[in-house]
């Protein structure tokens, strides 16, 4: 059956177990795809990206939130950055 490998460097899962940081160095701060009998079995994600991809989820989420309530008919209410 044939996979989606959605990273550019793979790993398998033994190069994982030898040398964990190598592998994760590898990527260059992108995600590794754990292979397991040539199959992704996982992605190996250095924090820096994860926290990234967290902040933007959580950016995409405040926004469907904004728009649902300029959508419900609730007003704008402008705020300078002094009042935060």
């Amino acid at each position: 059956m044939a996979h989606t490998i959605l990273a550019t460097t793979t790993a398998s899962i033994s190069e994982l177990k030898r040398n964990p940081m190598a592998t994760v160095a590898a990527g260059e701060g992108l995600p590794v795809a754990i292979l397991n009998r040539n199959e992704p079995t996982f992605y190996c994600v250095p924090a820096s990206a994860y926290e990234a991809l967290l902040e933007r989820l959580e950016n995409l989420e405040l926004n469907a939130l904004v728009d649902a309530r300029l959508a419900a008919g609730d007003a704008p209410v402008k705020v300078s950055l002094g009042d935060l």
